[in-house]
């Protein structure tokens, strides 16, 4: 899998410490980080960057033979995800069409909630943003972004797909960002409260949870668990948070490579001596 930077609950489901993430953005860690556990790499801030990055992944597993083979332990595929605004950037199209012409087994899941910070969908594309895959010769299929279900659903298929040798998939999740882009984003400037509060009937938990009741499937036991498991998690990440230490500068070396080259660790052994000078340049 490979996330933006709001993948949380991606993260979560695939057993990351969420404490781990707030390195990122609370500036403890210098991006190193070891993928493999959980399959699940580490967040990219710059936009679009990430579609590169899983194109050149899932062409590693194609040569490494892991897809088509019928095999279900071997057969691999690649999620990655995407905001409606990375289609706009060039990593994002020239993910696409490497990603088509070698029949790459990554699925594409785009998060549309129709703004990139102040600019509407409709200045970045004319066509839905599943429509967009047309283009490039592979399939687009959009999805309620709010209904949890048929997202889980449209990203089992494609995946299911992919790891068969079916090629690539674009999915458009669409939804709405109902918060400003950011603390320091004036949103009302931009669009009107109207359109906003309409999409809070929408809202994906409140919907999940309406089903869950009408099927009976949510009792008084699970809900009160449910609430213990998030107090706990709130009070994990603010202790945890506080706690983060400063960065090791052996990070970045160790982990950019799977084995550390011989040049790495003479570059390695170089910034941990340096850093260990005062700054009259004595030990």
């Amino acid at each position: 899998m490979f996330p933006t930077y709001r993948e949380h609950a991606v993260a979560w489901c695939r057993g990351v410490n969420p404490v781990d993430l707030l390195g990122l953005f609370r500036g403890t860690t210098l991006g190193g980080w070891d993928p493999r556990e959980a399959n699940f790499f580490l967040y990219t801030l710059v936009i679009g960057a990430q579609t590169l990055h899983a194109v050149g992944y899932a062409m590693g597993i194609v040569r490494d033979g892991d897809v088509g083979t019928g095999d279900p332990d071997r057969d691999r595929a690649v999620l990655v995800f995407l905001g409606d605004g990375a289609l706009s950037e060039g990593e994002t199209n020239e993910a696409f069409i490497w990603a088509s012409t070698q029949d790459l087994p990554v699925v594409f899941f785009c998060q549309n909630n129709q703004w990139a910070i102040s600019a509407p969908f409709s200045t970045q594309s004319r066509v839905p943003a599943a429509r967009r895959a047309d283009g490039f010769g592979f399939p687009g299929v959009q999805v309620d972004g709010n209904d949890a279900e048929a997202c889980r659903n449209a990203t089992h298929d494609a995946l299911t797909i992919a790891r068969s040798g079916g090629g690539p998939t674009l999915i458009e999740a669409l939804t709405y960002r109902r918060n400003p882009h950011t603390t320091s984003d004036d949103d009302g400037r931009y669009r009107s409260m109207e359109e906003n509060d309409k999409w809070l009937a929408l809202d994906p938990i409140d919907r999940l949870r309406r089903r869950l009741v009408e099927a009976d499937d949510l009792h008084e036991d699970f809900e009160r668990e449910l609430q213990v498991e998030e107090q706990h998690l709130a009070e994990l990440l603010r202790s945890g948070c506080r706690q983060l230490a400063d960065p090791e500068v052996s990070g970045p070396f160790l982990h950019t490579y799977s084995e550390t080259t011989a040049e790495m660790r003479e570059q390695m052994v170089e910034i941990q001596e340096f850093t260990s000078l005062d700054p009259g340049g004595h030990r």
